[in-house]
Parts: structure tokens; C-alpha cells; sequence
């Protein structure tokens, strides 16, 4: 099998556009490759299913043990010939500006070689990031808006550098970039003509590409099949919030509710009108409810029955974006201020820049739906709105800074608030969830 971690020495050198056109390549070369995103992104991944029409997952140091990495990665990989895990940020970037959770931790636990993005202006600074951690773990370079009359000699510039042979060049390619907004890139399915542009990557990449010396560094052997557990006793449907706002979800965390005993079935909070029927629960992902919050607003018939099952005590799960369509109301990119569903007391805005933005573990004040208190969860926040009541249930803590504060709301049927949940790495979690909307659907008459 081919395997690699496609990385770079920092953030806004192209590894979305290579890694697009490298799954565009191995999958024109019938090696039927999979994708994997490094860190907490949901972005990405869009563009990882757009180009290949499969499932991206991700793989956090952070937000999982090793050893449940290691299973999402061998789940992942089942019946492909090739792999592709696309760093986040710079090659060492971790939690705290430590290299944990880095893509080069990530690829040291899954035993990848790293192949390296690098520009021209970058090239210099190659021996330094190399030197920085034993084994660097990196096996080639591949060169980036590279002038295609310079392309050789940048090759053997590298080589001179640090010893790492250039694999392949991309040339500068304006029509290919993809456009980004407050959270990163635009979403794939926003971009129309995606597979088009991905198929013209390939095509160029592989005009300047050593395929044999590519082939030969980056084999790997296939990670083992993973057993399958046992299915669940009972199952129960849970409501899923699935549109242009709600888009942030992770495959993995709707695999941890099926293996708990959860089906999920979506919805638009945009466009129906009610809620889907017999369901045991309600989970509300992030995503860019400031971008729609016309639309949320005018769908007042779900935001009322929304917030009447909230009341009522339907177990319920809000993220980030869900959580500030649970709230009063919510400014929009405009400025405009538009009613929400009212079921928590805050009133959502915008601000200047990211809010509490990165890892931190959350700490419970007392026993909930999801939580116990003593224990600590792994989470990640990524947002630029925030609101005026963030709740005060849970303490979250900086890992490094130990910086913290107070926010969320829970009880024995809620859990609300900006931090994002990784259930496959706390299947726990999606236990208790499920234990929930179980109840819930015994106790309806």
C-alpha cells in the first residue's frame, strides 16, 4: 500500500490543493485511495470526498488515544491501495505549540513517511525544520508553485539542503486556488466545478511527477482489518441537523452513535418544517448558522418545535453552530440581528477575531446526560461569533497556558455550548447519549 502524511512547513502552502490533486492522481492510477485530515477540521474533508466520492476521517492526537487512532486509521484504510492523511497547519504545529497531536506525531504513531509542501521562497528553511525533532520522519518534497524552467534546479537545491529527493512540482495555478472565509476554506460543495479542477491538478501533476520513486519511498504495509463489535441491544433515531449551517460533523462521531445504538436521520433546520418522527434525540452540529441565519430565522415552525422538545426534555446535543441557533437570537455576517430558537438565554454576535480558539478539556461542575463529574473530555473550539451567555456548567482548560473559564449547559437531557465533542474519542459519551434518547422513547406515551 501507498501511505504518506502530506505536510508542510506552515499553514497557506497549498496542502489542500496537493493533496487534491495527489487523491485525483492515485485514484486515476486505479490504486483506489482513501483520505484522512490530521487535527480537528471539518473543511477539508470536503474536499477529500469531493474529489474521491468517499468518506474522510480524522485523525486527533488530541481528541483520542493512540490506540483509537491507530482503529479509525485501519477502518479507514479497509480495501484501499493507497492513503493520504493531509496535515493541519505546519508539520510540528500541535496543541500548545508543542508538537503533540502534530501531523508528525500523527504520522510517527501510524508509522507514515511525510511528504513535504514546500514553495520556493520555503527551501531555505528545510535543514531547520528537519532538525528540529528525531527521526523527522520525512521521505520527499514536493515542490509547489515551482516555475516550470527552475523546476531542476530547485530539485537539486533540496537535495544539497537536506537530502530529500523532489518527488513532483506544481506550477503556480491562480484558476485552481480555492477561495477561504472567517472559518478557512469555502465548503467543497460551495465550489462549483470542483472534480473538473481536480482532474486538471492531476493532469499536471502528473506530467511532472517521478512516479517509481514515488511509488518505491512511500510503501507501507496495510494496517490489519479491524474486528467488528458487537451491534447494539436497542436502537433508537436520532435527529441529525444536516444543511448549509449545519455542515460541521465528523464521520466518526455518527459511526460512535450507530455503534451506541443510534440512527441517525437528518434534517434541514433551514428548509423542514418539523422535526423527523419517533426520534430519541436531537444533535445539533457546528457550521455557519451566520451565513443562513435569514433562512434559520423565517423556519419559525421548527425553531418553535425545537424549542419546545428542548423544554420538554428531549435529550439534546448542541455544538458551537447548534448552540447559537439554540439562543435568543443571532447576528449575521450583515450585522443583522434575527430570533433563534429561544430554547438558552444568549444572544449570539459576531466578533473581531477567533474566540478561545484551539484545544482545551473540560472539567464538569456536576453529573449530566453526558457527563460526570471528576472526569475530563478533550475538545476543540473554533469560532468567531460568540454569545452573551456562554453558561457556566463546565470549566475548559488551556493543556499548556492552563488558561480556563466557565461555559456550557447541561443537564440529565442537554449538553449546549461552543466546544466541539469528539465522540469516537470518548465513546462514553455517545453511550450516555444513546442511554438517553432510549429513555426518552420508553417514557413517550
Amino acid at each position: 500500500m501507498i501511505g504518506l502524511v502530506l505536510a508542510a512547513p506552515r499553514s497557506g502552502s497549498g496542502k489542500t490543493t496537493l493533496a487534491v490533486a495527489l487523491l485525483a492522481l492515485l485514484q486515476r492510477r486505479g490504486l483506489h485511495p482513501c483520505a484522512f485530515k490530521c487535527g480537528p477540521d471539518y473543511i477539508d474533508p470536503g474536499f477529500h470526498r469531493a474529489v474521491l466520492g468517499v468518506e474522510c476521517r480524522n485523525l486527533d492526537l488530541y481528541l483520542s488515544e493512540p490506540e483509537t487512532v491507530k482503529a479509525l486509521f485501519a477502518r479507514g484504510c479497509c480495501g484501499c491501495g493507497a492513503v493520504v492523511a493531509e496535515g493541519a497547519m505546519g508539520y510540528y504545529d500541535g496543541v500548545g505549540g508543542t508538537p503533540r497531536a502534530s501531523a508528525w506525531q500523527v504520522g510517527q504513531t501510524l508509522g507514515l513517511p511525510a511528504l513535504l509542501v514546500v514553495s520556493p521562497q520555503q527551501l531555505e528553511s528545510l535543514p531547520g525544520l528537519l532538525a528540529q525533532h528525531t527521526p523527522h520522519g520525512a521521505a520527499a518534497v514536493l515542490l509547489n508553485r515551482c516555475p516550470a524552467g527552475a523546476a531542476a534546479a530547485l530539485a537539486q537545491k533540496v537535495q544539497a539542503l537536506c537530502g530529500l529527493p523532489v518527488v513532483g512540482w506544481l506550477p503556480e495555478m491562480p484558476e485552481a486556488e480555492f477561495p477561504a472565509r472567517h472559518l478557512g476554506l469555502c465548503m467543497a460543495g460551495e465550489l462549483p466545478g470542483l472534480a473538473a479542477r481536480a482532474q486538471v491538478l492531476a493532469e499536471r501533476l502528473e506530467q511532472n511527477f517521478d512516479w517509481p520513486l514515488f511509488a518505491r519511498l512511500f510503501a507501507v504495509p496495510a494496517p490489519a482489518a479491524p474486528v467488528p463489535g458487537a451491534p447494539p441491544v436497542r436502537r433508537v433515531r436520532l435527529a441529525v441537523a444536516a444543511d448549509e449551517a449545519f455542515c460541521f460533523c465528523y464521520r466518526e462521531t455518527l459511526e460512535a452513535f450507530a455503534e451506541a445504538g443510534l440512527e441517525p436521520v437528518f434534517f434541514s433546520p433551514m428548509a423542514d418544517a418539523a422535526l423527523p418522527k419517533q426520534i430519541g434525540g436531537l444533535y445539533l452540529p457546528g457550521g455557519y448558522p451566520e451565513l443562513h441565519a435569514e433562512a434559520l430565522s423565517r423556519n419559525a415552525a421548527l425553531r418553535d418545535a425545537i424549542r419546545s422538545a428542548v423544554a420538554a426534555g428531549l435529550p439534546t446535543v448542541a455544538e458551537c453552530g447548534g448552540f447559537l441557533y439554540l439562543g435568543q437570537s443571532l447576528q449575521d455576517v450583515q450585522g443583522r440581528v434575527w430570533p433563534m430558537a429561544g430554547a438558552l438565554p444568549g444572544r449570539g454576535f459576531q466578533t473581531p477575531k477567533l474566540v478561545r480558539f484551539g484545544y482545551a478539556a473540560l472539567s464538569p461542575m456536576q453529573n449530566s446526560m453526558l457527563f460526570r463529574q471528576g472526569e475530563t473530555v478533550p475538545i476543540h473550539e473554533f469560532h468567531h461569533w460568540d454569545s452573551t451567555h456562554n453558561g457556566t456548567a463546565l470549566c475548559a482548560e488551556k493543556p499548556v497556558s492552563g488558561k480556563s473559564w466557565r461555559c456550557g449547559f447541561v443537564s440529565e437531557s442537554l449538553y449546549a455550548g461552543f466546544p466541539h465533542l469528539y465522540f469516537a474519542g470518548r465513546p462514553q459519551l455517545a453511550r450516555r447519549f444513546a442511554r438517553a434518547a432510549i429513555q426518552w422513547r420508553e417514557q413517550e406515551p
